[in-house]
């Protein structure tokens, strides 16, 4: 499961995370070449098992996409068995990650300070809902939620609609992405002090530094930001726009980008020569008639002319497509990411590739998401240190 030139070779995470965040951590450390060790519920595993799963397959494609390149081991951590299983496995791991509620892996005996006891120099990572200590550390962490209560939320949708959530719970996935990179940084640290540490990650912390420029403009001059929709505030032409047989996505933000539009796009030199359009503070303050009239030209041809023209040109544009047609897209197959692994009842199982390519060290050929406690016993052999007699007796 881990390739010999892969960059984290040799390294061991020791997974107790469920659901998104703590998996998409996870999986970029195995995706470069960690061994990740998933350890779950016997009764039920990760309840994403139970999520999108797939009439052709049988299988949830939500536990396939963010559990690729690990080892599932069974453990009930709610019994004494378990927990000391669980230590076993600790000692001889170089990382943990859990996102439980606060108070969870206490209650089990697995928090930092008796794994710690056990393992000095382990990197702990801990990602939560509101972090770890102060007021919000017992409230659960979704999402959803999240995103609503750090101001993300109002920062998406139409200017005269609803505030609107992503479609993907991208609190999650870049909550996972911050805490896979304090993991890297820690154990870089611990080539120079020799010691572990712990890792706090809330998603809270992490949707409030998404908020990025609109956080600075509140923070500075007081200013708060709102729903802009597709447009830009700060530049024009930037948006939605409609050809004869659908929109398209078109993005410009200097005069010079507007001047070889005017010229090799649409064959209207005297656009970029308009007062009203001749500099983006123009374009921006007579954006209604500006879109109009772009609007006007554009229902003339399909989008695939616009876009090809805009290509020709070097202005960015490009079609709105939905997930099926992003998948199919000359795009995708040209940076060869969609994969097929081997499945032992599935057969071949497609997914998405790693977007992370490095030249001598590469990612590892991915392995496709293990059964429930598929590894459980070659994992409490090798490293716990079990014979079949303990092996037994957990299991019982």
């Amino acid at each position: 499961m881990t390739g010999p030139n892969a960059p984290l070779s040799g390294l061991r995470v020791l997974d107790m995370t469920r659901v998104l965040s703590g998996p998409f951590c996870t999986l970029t450390l195995g995706d470069l070449g960690a061994e990740v060790i998933k350890i779950e519920d016997p009764r039920h595993g990760d309840e994403v098992r139970q999520m999108h799963v797939s009439e052709k397959l049988g299988l949830s494609s939500y536990f396939l996409a963010v559990n690729r390149n690990k080892k599932s081991v069974a453990i009930d951590i709610t019994k004494p068995e378990g927990r000391d299983a669980v230590l076993e496995i600790a000692k001889r791991a170089d990382v943990l990650v859990e996102n439980y509620r606060t108070g969870v892996m206490q209650r089990r005996g697995l928090d930092y300070d008796t794994v710690a006891t056990v393992n000095p120099g382990i990197v702990y990572c801990s990602i939560s809902g509101y972090g770890r200590h102060g007021p919000d550390k017992d409230r659960p962490g979704y999402d959803p939620v999240v995103q609503a209560e750090s101001g993300f939320m109002s920062l998406t949708g139409e200017p005269d609609g609803d505030p609107m959530r992503t479609g993907v719970s991208i609190i999650d996935v870049i909550a996972g992405l911050f805490a896979g990179e304090a993991i890297l940084a820690a154990l870089v640290e611990r080539e120079r002090s020799g010691k572990g540490q712990f890792i706090d990650v809330p998603l809270f912390d992490t949707s409030v530094n998404m908020l990025v420029h609109a956080a600075a403009a509140c923070l500075v001059d007081g200013r708060v930001l709102g729903r802009e929709g597709n447009i830009s505030p700060n530049a024009m032409p930037v948006g939605v726009f409609r050809a004869a047989d659908g929109p398209f996505m078109l993005a410009m933000t200097s005069d010079r980008q507007f001047r070889t539009f005017s010229d090799r796009v649409l064959d209207r030199s005297e656009l970029a020569d308009d007062p009203a359009f001749a500099d983006n503070p123009s374009r921006v303050e007579n954006r209604e008639r500006l879109v109009e009239l772009l609007n006007g030209i554009f229902g003339a041809r399909d989008r695939d002319h616009w876009i090809g023209r805009c290509r020709e040109a070097g202005i960015p544009a490009g079609p709105i497509r939905d997930v099926a047609e992003a998948l199919t897209s000359e795009e995708v197959a040209g940076r060869d990411l969609i994969t097929t692994t081997p499945h032992p009842t599935a057969g071949d199982v497609p997914g998405v590739r790693s977007p992370m390519r490095l030249s001598r060290t590469p990612v590892v050929e991915a392995v496709v998401a293990p059964g429930l406690g598929e590894h459980t016993e070659a994992v409490l052999r090798d490293l716990a240190g079990y014979g079949d007699t303990e092996i037994e007796r957990l299991r019982q």
